[in-house]
């Protein structure tokens, strides 16, 4: 019982968190009640760090949780998130020592959680930078998937070994990971445990840059601080818009795609910056 306790305490965030105090620069924020996941603000980006090492990050009941909670409760001066691992590995994927106890009841509640916690990765108010080393299997995998911009190492590998274990994914893979390397890889993968190197992992669009061993990091901080200085609501409709302008019929997803441009550019932020461009200032405009 205390299992499924833990699986549907997802249900019970239906109030918004306070606004937090703006946090000065790599000022340690832990989520409360776990060091699962560990935090760092670097300016307007938040790093959020998987930190299970020596279970090679794999994904349990806490960490999942813990992960939701960071989400649910991202500051609200952050223009950026960057995801990493600890260790050797970025994450080898779901703690199946805690998924052999499960009932189908509670595979249908955690597979339901995992659902809910990465929708808020893929929908959160601001890009998510994933930087993938070692190990990014199964469960990572799918983590990774959810964010907007996925930066590899060299030593990365990629794996779905879920048909040897006899099971299936369940945090999501199964739609976002067909729309970046398409149905036919997944099914290589998940049916013949078929591994992907970094450079496999990139041409098939797993990723969007590869870097050497060591300098994924600061490569997935160089981009986020890129991104930090776009106008947020640009930001913001990039991120929302198009994943669901992809899903309608041509011509629905063009009328929605002439709404958010309007949107876009009635923006204060947007008029200033095309006013600066114009005037030859651009690069003087600040960040906002």
């Amino acid at each position: 019982m205390a299992q499924i306790h833990n699986l549907i305490t997802i249900h019970n965030y239906v109030q918004p968190p306070r606004q937090r105090r703006p946090r000065p620069m790599s000022t340690p924020i832990e989520p409360a009640g776990s060091d699962l996941i560990r935090s760092a603000r670097e300016g307007a980006i938040l790093h959020l760090r998987l930190n299970r090492p020596d279970k090679r990050n794999a994904v349990n009941d806490g960490l999942i949780l813990a992960l939701e909670r960071a989400f649910t409760a991202l500051p609200g001066d952050v223009r950026c998130v960057v995801i990493s691992g600890e260790g050797q590995h970025f994450c080898a994927g779901l703690d199946l020592s805690e998924l052999s106890e499960r009932t189908v009841y509670e595979g249908v509640l955690h597979s339901r959680l995992w659902h809910a916690t990465l929708e808020k990765v893929q929908f959160a108010p601001v890009p998510v930078v994933a930087v993938l080393h070692g190990a990014t299997i199964g469960g990572g995998l799918e983590i990774a998937a959810a964010a907007h911009i996925r930066v590899a190492e060299r030593n990365a590998y990629y794996g779905l070994p879920e048909g040897q274990r006899g099971i299936f994914v369940g945090g999501g893979g199964s739609v976002r990971l067909p729309r970046l390397i398409g149905t036919s890889r997944m099914a290589d993968m998940m049916l013949t445990g078929r591994v992907f190197d970094a450079e496999e992992g990139q041409q098939a669009g797993l990723t969007n840059y590869l870097v050497e061993p060591g300098e994924g990091l600061a490569k997935g901080l160089a981009l986020a601080n890129k991104i930090c200085g776009n106008a947020p609501l640009s930001n913001f409709a990039v991120i929302q818009a198009l994943p669901r302008i992809a899903e309608l019929a041509p011509s629905e997803g063009l009328f929605v795609e002439s709404l958010v441009a309007a949107i876009a550019q009635g923006d204060p932020a947007a008029k200033e910056r095309i006013r600066a461009f114009l005037e030859g200032r651009a690069g003087k405009v600040a960040k906002s």
